[in-house]
C-alpha cells in the first residue's frame, strides 16, 4: 500500500471508521421500530442535534468547494455561501415552523396529499435526483484512493458501505448520532490546517500578494450572469430534502426555526475555514493538474503526522455526514414515496425504505463511477430540477385548493431547462453555448412562473 500518510495517521483514520460504525450500529433495546421512530427519530430532535446534523449534512461537496476556490478564489463564498445564508433565513422564518407542525413526513407526501398521485410521483423522482449521494461517494472514494491507493472502484465501494451500512439498522437516529461526531471532527480538521497554514505562510496579506487579483473579486473572473444564476440555483434551499426532513423531525416548531438560524452561524465559520484552506492550496500548489484534489493534496504537503491524520478524518467526516443523510433520504423516497405508495398491498414502509437503501447504494455507486466534476453536477441538477419543483412546492404552503394541471406544471419547466442545457453542452465547444447566451435555469423557471399565473387565473 503506497500512502502519503504516516502510519499513525492511518491508525487515526481507521479508528475513526471503527467509532463511526459503533455509533451508527448501536441501538438501544428500548428503541422502537415505528415509522416515525425509524424515519424521523421519533420527532424529538432538540436544538443541538438538529443544528449539528444540518450543518454536517450541508458540506458533502467539500472537494467541489476546494476546486471552485482554487480556480476562482473569494467568488466561492459569493456562490456557495452568501445566497444560501439568505435563503436559509427565509426558510427559517417562513417555512420551518409550518413543516414541523404538519404530519407530512416527506416533500412527496405534501404533493400526494394536495395534488394527487402523479404529482406525488414526479416530486419523488425530483427529490431522488436532488438527494443522490453519488457525488459525495465519489469524493470519499477519491480521498480513500489518495490515502490507501486501493484503486478508485474499491474505494467507491468502501465509501458507500461505511457511509450507509448503519442506516439500515438505526434509521435517522443512527444518522444523527454519527453526524454529532462528524460535526466536531470536521471543524477540528479544518481549524488545524488553517492555523498551521497561517503559521507557515502568513496571513491574509500574504495571500493577497501571492494570488491572482481575480481571486479577491466577487466574480472571480466569471461573468456576472454566471454568478447570478448560482444565486437562483441557491433557491434549491427551499426544496432541499435534508432541510425538510430535519424540520419534520424537530421536537417543536420553535426548534426547527432556531435550529436553522443557529446553523447559519456555523456555516459562516466553516465557510471561512474552507475558503482559507482553498486559497492557501492555490498559493502553495499553483500548478496543480486536478483542482478537485486541491484541499486533500495540500493537506499531504503542509501537515505533519497526527495533524494530517486528524485533518483527513475531518475531511472524510465532512463528506460522509452528507452521504448517510442523502442516502437515507433517497432510500425513503424510492422505497416509501414511490414503491410503497404505488403497491396495492401496503406493507411496512420501513421494509421498503430498507430495500430503497440497497437500491440507492447500488445506483449511487454506479453513478459515482461515471461522475464528472462535482461543481458541474451541482450546476446541471440545480439548473434542470429546481425550476420544476420550486414553485409547485411553495404552493403547497399557500394554496387552499388544488391547482389544475400540477403534473404538467412540474414536468414542462424541467423539460424546457433540460433541453436548453443539452443544446448548450452538445454545441461542441470547450464551454457550453446556450441559446442566446441564456443559462438553462432561466427559461425553466420563467415557464414555471407563467404556468402558475395562468392556472391560478383559470381557477378563479
Amino acid at each position: 500500500m503506497d500512502t502519503p500518510l504516516h502510519l499513525i495517521d492511518v491508525c487515526i483514520i481507521l479508528l475513526y471508521f471503527v467509532i463511526l460504525l459503533f455509533l451508527g450500529l448501536f441501538r438501544s433495546k428500548k428503541q422502537s421500530q415505528s415509522e416515525h421512530d425509524y424515519l424521523l427519530a421519533g420527532r424529538r430532535l432538540s436544538l443541538i442535534p438538529f443544528s449539528a446534523s444540518l450543518v454536517a449534512t450541508w458540506y458533502g461537496g467539500i472537494l467541489g468547494v476546494g476546486e471552485f476556490t482554487y480556480l476562482y478564489g473569494f467568488s466561492n463564498w459569493v456562490v456557495f455561501g452568501l445566497p444560501y445564508y439568505l435563503f436559509a433565513i427565509l426558510y427559517a422564518v417562513f417555512i420551518a415552523e409550518k413543516i414541523q407542525s404538519k404530519q407530512a413526513i416527506t416533500i412527496p407526501d405534501r404533493f400526494y396529499s394536495q395534488y394527487g398521485k402523479i404529482p406525488g410521483v414526479i416530486s419523488a423522482i425530483y427529490v431522488m435526483i436532488l438527494s443522490s449521494p453519488a457525488p459525495y461517494i465519489l469524493s470519499v472514494g477519491i480521498i480513500l484512493d489518495l490515502i490507501f491507493d486501493l484503486g478508485l472502484l474499491l474505494s467507491l465501494f468502501l465509501s458507500t458501505l461505511f457511509s450507509m451500512v448503519y442506516i439500515y439498522r438505526g434509521g435517522l437516529k443512527s444518522v444523527i448520532r454519527t453526524d454529532l461526531l462528524q460535526f466536531g471532527l470536521m471543524f477540528l480538521g479544518f481549524i488545524i490546517i488553517v492555523v498551521l497554514s497561517a503559521k507557515e505562510f502568513g496571513g491574509f496579506s500574504t495571500l493577497k500578494n501571492s494570488l491572482p487579483p481575480d481571486h479577491f473579486t466577487w466574480r472571480g473572473g466569471n461573468s456576472t450572469f454566471y454568478i447570478l444564476v448560482w444565486f437562483f440555483i441557491a433557491l434549491w434551499t427551499f426544496i432541499d430534502p435534508g432541510f425538510y426532513q430535519r424540520c419534520t423531525a424537530a421536537s417543536s416548531p420553535a426548534t426547527a426555526k432556531k435550529g436553522i438560524l443557529l446553523s447559519i452561524i456555523f456555516w459562516g465559520i466553516f465557510d471561512f475555514l474552507t475558503l482559507s484552506t482553498g486559497l492557501y492550496a492555490r498559493m502553495a500548489l499553483p500548478n496543480l493538474k486536478d483542482p478537485l484534489l486541491a484541499i486533500p493534496t495540500f493537506g499531504t504537503v503542509i501537515l505533519p503526522p497526527v495533524a494530517m491524520g486528524l485533518f483527513f478524518v475531518g475531511l472524510l467526516a465532512t463528506i460522509m455526514s452528507t452521504i448517510d443523510s442523502f442516502g437515507f433520504i433517497s432510500a425513503i423516497t424510492f422505497g416509501r414515496d414511490i414503491m410503497w405508495r404505488v403497491r396495492k398491498k401496503k406493507e411496512n414502509p420501513i421494509k421498503w425504505t430498507q430495500i430503497g437503501l440497497l437500491v440507492t447504494g447500488v445506483i449511487s455507486l454506479l453513478f459515482a463511477w461515471l461522475l464528472p466534476s462535482v461543481v458541474d453536477l451541482w450546476y446541471a441538477i440545480g439548473s434542470v430540477v429546481v425550476p420544476g419543483l420550486l414553485i409547485p412546492f411553495l404552493t403547497t404552503f399557500q394554496e387552499r385548493k388544488t391547482l389544475p394541471g400540477m403534473a404538467w406544471m412540474m414536468a414542462v419547466p424541467t423539460g424546457v431547462s433540460l433541453l436548453w442545457f443539452l443544446s448548450g453542452v452538445s454545441s461542441g465547444g470547450e464551454l457550453p453555448a446556450y441559446p442566446f447566451g441564456i443559462e438553462p435555469f432561466y427559461p425553466g423557471i420563467i415557464v414555471s412562473f407563467i404556468w402558475w399565473i395562468i392556472i391560478r387565473y383559470k381557477r378563479q
